[in-house]
Formats: structure tokens, C-alpha cells, sequence
């Protein structure tokens, strides 16, 4: 009884790590960068959100949303990011901004990376309102920096803990 309440346990204990150190780390790197305001925790945040969906059951698949997760929030950042240097934030342009997105993944032929690409420009255009002082390029950088941030701490503590407890059952 006690193995099988270790796997739940064990894997409720790896996503609260994930999410406080790609909140830490993000907001004491990526935050004292120029350009954030007061609003370093809620790109923290994104670095965290990034973190629960990049870490995964396995390896595998733990790498591969982390490569969805980069490369789809690149193209967002880069379509959002765009559109904000030559128009200002507006609800429609945000929809549109995301059906090009997904026509721009699926031009490339990375349908998969469409979800992650749209919600990137969801949240660097909503940004944008909230932190209108920071240029658009800046604030799609700063939140693919997060991005990767969260990315890089799921597959580090993926591959740490199973480094360390791989033998243990936990």
C-alpha cells in the first residue's frame, strides 16, 4: 500500500518543486531585468505555468512539450510582438493575432505547437495593457526568457530526480 501511495506523493512533491523554482528563478532573474515594473510576479508566474506543462510522466515526453513549449512560444512572441510595434492592443486584433499564429504553425507544418503558440500571444498582448510603457519587443522577450526559464527547471528536476531516486521506487 505504502509504494503505491509513494508514486501520487512523489509526483505531487516533483511539481511543487517545478513551480517554486521556476518562480524564484524567474522572478529574480528574468524580473530585474529592466522593463518589468511591478509586475515581475506574473511573469514569474508564467515561468511557472510554463514549468507544470513542460514536466511530464516521462522523459520523452517531458522533452518533447519542452520543445512545443519553446518553439511555439517563440512564434507567439514573435507574431505578438509585431503586430503590438505597429498597432495598439485591441481584442480583435488579439483574436486575429492568434488565428494567424495557428496558420503560420500549421504552415510549417508544426500543427502541435499551435496551442502553446496562441496562448504565448494571449498573455504578451494582455501584457502589453497591463505594462503599456514597456516596448513590444521587450515584453515578448521577456516573457519567452520565462518560457524557457520554466521549460529548463521541469527538465532539470525531471532529469535530477531520477537521477537521484531512480533505484528507490519513488
Amino acid at each position: 500500500m505504502l509504494a503505491k501511495a509513494r508514486k501520487p506523493v512523489s509526483a505531487a512533491f516533483q511539481y511543487a518543486i517545478v513551480s517554486l523554482l521556476a518562480y524564484l528563478i524567474a522572478f529574480y532573474t528574468v524580473g530585474a531585468l529592466p522593463g518589468q515594473g511591478n509586475l515581475n510576479g506574473i511573469g514569474a508566474m508564467w515561468a511557472m505555468i510554463s514549468g507544470i506543462i513542460v514536466f511530464q510522466a516521462t522523459w520523452a515526453t517531458t522533452i518533447g512539450t519542452a520543445s512545443l513549449r519553446i518553439l511555439g512560444s517563440f512564434i507567439g512572441a514573435v507574431v505578438s510582438a509585431t503586430f503590438l510595434s505597429f498597432l495598439p492592443f485591441s481584442p480583435l486584433g488579439m483574436a486575429a493575432m492568434i488565428g494567424l499564429t495557428v496558420l503560420v504553425c500549421m504552415a510549417f507544418g508544426i500543427p502541435d505547437h499551435a496551442r502553446l503558440a496562441a496562448i504565448t500571444v494571449a498573455v504578451i498582448m494582455v501584457f502589453s495593457t497591463l505594462n503599456p510603457d514597456v516596448p513590444p519587443f521587450i515584453n515578448a522577450t521577456l516573457r519567452f526568457c520565462e518560457v524557457i526559464v520554466g521549460s529548463a527547471v521541469a527538465v532539470g528536476v525531471f532529469w535530477a530526480w531520477n537521477s537521484l531516486f531512480k533505484h528507490s521506487g519513488i
